[in-house]
């Protein structure tokens, strides 16, 4: 018999691809929809709404990045190459049928990603490795809270989207403002909080905490995923144990980013 609410960890091969951009969609206005399409997403594995790919982008004048491969001592590249920038982003979607996979771009700055999701045309070509895993939580639980900022969304979008009918889930969600507010379409029920900064910079743990802080939470059992910059994310992890009372394996949470810090991404484990 299954046991009930088991989380797995699945491990897939690691695997280097290149990858073609087949069309871009600005769902807001600081925010980017790519489609990527390539025979080597043909073996593409995903199993979980927060797993994460490494896309390699190519330096300025080449066509496509030199990828690396893995080594005895990790990723490996050709002598005299020039190395990528890379960047971790989470599948949205991908389709086993078309073989297309949609990442979400946050167009937050002059990064090296958000510069170049910014001029993205269909044809160009960047690299892909991953995902290497997926922690996966299952569909039985009785209520799921979703908490994050700008950089949380196409996880907590690809949850929603995954999600069965009759499957509850509350949503905590921070972006500059409404206009940032993007469509995440489901067979769930969702209650669905936005909170704006309107003006006021991200990465501070006001508004989201106290969100967190005012909520009531469902009878039953329930599952958390969060994720947002490093000092925010730890607070709410913090209200959700001592405060809600909610069992640390019951809980997710990531840092995304950290202030000051470049291609940050930590899990929050105790």
């Amino acid at each position: 018999m299954e046991q009930k609410h088991s989380i797995t960890r699945v491990r897939h091969t690691l695997k280097m691809r290149l990858i073609t951009v087949q069309n871009t969609v600005r769902i807001a206005p600081h925010m980017l929809r790519v489609t990527f399409a390539g025979e080597s997403l043909q073996d593409f594995v995903s199993a979980s709404h927060d797993d994460h790919v490494k896309l390699f982008f190519p330096a300025s004048g080449q066509t496509a990045p030199v990828l690396p491969t893995l080594g005895d001592t990790g990723l490996e590249y050709p002598e005299g190459a020039i190395r990528p920038v890379a960047r971790d982003y989470t599948p949205r979607s991908f389709d086993l049928v078309s073989g297309e996979l949609v990442i979400d771009f946050a167009l937050h700055g002059d990064g090296p990603a958000a510069s170049w999701a910014e001029q993205a045309q269909p044809g160009q070509v960047i690299g892909a490795g991953g995902p290497k895993g997926s922690f996966v939580v299952p569909d039985d639980f009785d209520w799921y809270l979703l908490i994050g900022d700008e950089a949380a969304l196409p996880a907590i979008g690809r949850r929603l989207a995954e999600l069965p009918v009759g499957a509850c889930a509350i949503v905590i969600a921070e972006v500059a403002d409404a206009a940032e507010q993007i469509a995440m379409p489901g067979e769930a029920h969702v209650s669905l909080t936005w909170l704006h900064r309107n003006g006021e910079p991200a990465g501070t743990p006001g508004r989201l905490v106290d969100a967190v802080r005012a909520l009531a939470l469902p009878d039953g059992e329930g599952y958390v995923w969060a994720a947002a910059e490093l000092s925010v994310i730890g607070a709410i992890r913090k209200v959700l144990v001592d405060e809600k009372g909610i069992d640390k394996k019951r809980i997710r949470a990531a840092s995304y980013w950290k202030h000051g810090a470049i291609a940050h991404h930590s899990a929050l484990d105790d």
